[in-house]
């Protein structure tokens, strides 16, 4: 069941066509040019949000922006941005001031992996990688939070991962580790700023189908679906985010087997995990003998 929003925001755009009196959310997506991002644009722009759509692929951006746009009736903004520069979000904060918007929703969700031993993968890589999982969406949150505590609304959800709660193991060495202070990041940014009006979630899905593994090139790879390894669509992954969040939960774990894999790893020997998830995560060292 879809949350419900009232179509109010911040701000205005004269080639929108809002209802006398109401004016819309905008949401800020990044990483909304596929996969669980792209899952999240259409969840809003259904809730009768106006977007602004952040990734690095101009094309595809700009054709789920018309298409929500004209299937919705919300303005829908691409911004073409690379989150793993130096200040990458300053562009973004220009683009919408320029807008003359602010976001009420942040949903930091652009990401990547980088399935090798630490020293094997290029450091340019591997702080791309920091930059864009961390750095980012920290200074996103900073940049728009005193908007929301000062308008007593707003909405954030950090994507994390399941792996935020497993010991670090070989390959994806960062991974583990962002995906955690992703997950400690929200649950004291909630403690900071619920009493002001802003909710904050730390999504934490498990094997999702998406580019995402494509794109790590690592697809082939994976596991056949059974019944302990059935991955969760995009769309099912965001519509458990949102209500989770409009619920105020700070946690959001998609799926009763991804809930059942976190309370495992929440109770069981920590050298016993890392031994299970070191012996299946051997398969993701690409191009590597161990």
């Amino acid at each position: 069941m879809a949350a419900s929003f009232s179509p109010s925001s911040r701000g205005s755009d004269p080639s929108s066509a809002p209802p006398p009196g109401a004016r819309r959310r905008l949401a800020l997506i990044t990483g909304a040019s596929s996969g669980i991002g792209e899952a999240f644009a259409r969840a809003y722009a259904a809730r009768g949000c106006d977007l602004a759509l952040v990734a690095r692929r101009e094309d595809r951006l700009a054709a789920i922006a018309r298409e929500l746009a004209e299937a919705h009736g919300v303005v829908a903004q691409p911004i073409v941005a690379d989150l793993s520069i130096d200040e990458a979000h300053l562009p973004i904060v220009a683009a919408l001031r320029a807008w003359g918007r602010a976001p009420d929703i942040l949903i930091n969700n652009a990401g990547f992996g980088v399935p090798r031993r630490f020293g094997d993968a290029p450091w340019s890589r591997q702080r791309a990688f920091l930059m864009t999982l961390a750095v980012a969406p920290c200074a996103l949150a900073h940049a728009f939070l005193p908007a929301m505590k000062a308008a007593r609304w707003g909405r954030v959800i950090n994507v994390a991962s399941i792996a935020g709660f497993a010991p670090g193991v070989a390959g994806n060495t960062l991974y583990p580790g962002v995906k955690g202070l992703m997950i400690r990041f929200s649950q004291a940014l909630d403690s900071e700023y619920r009493g002001f009006g802003v909710k904050v979630t730390a999504l934490c899905p498990g094997t999702t189908t998406s580019a995402f593994a494509d794109e790590a090139g690592y697809a082939h790879l994976a596991p056949r679906p059974g019944f302990f390894s059935r991955p969760q669509t995009a769309d099912h992954v965001a519509e458990a985010a949102i209500n989770g969040n409009e619920s105020g939960r700070v946690i959001v774990v998609p799926g009763w087997r991804n809930a059942l894999a976190v309370a495992a790893l929440r109770v069981l020997p920590e050298d016993l995990t890392r031994r299970v998830i070191d012996r299946f995560g051997a398969r993701y060292l690409l191009g590597e003998e161990r």
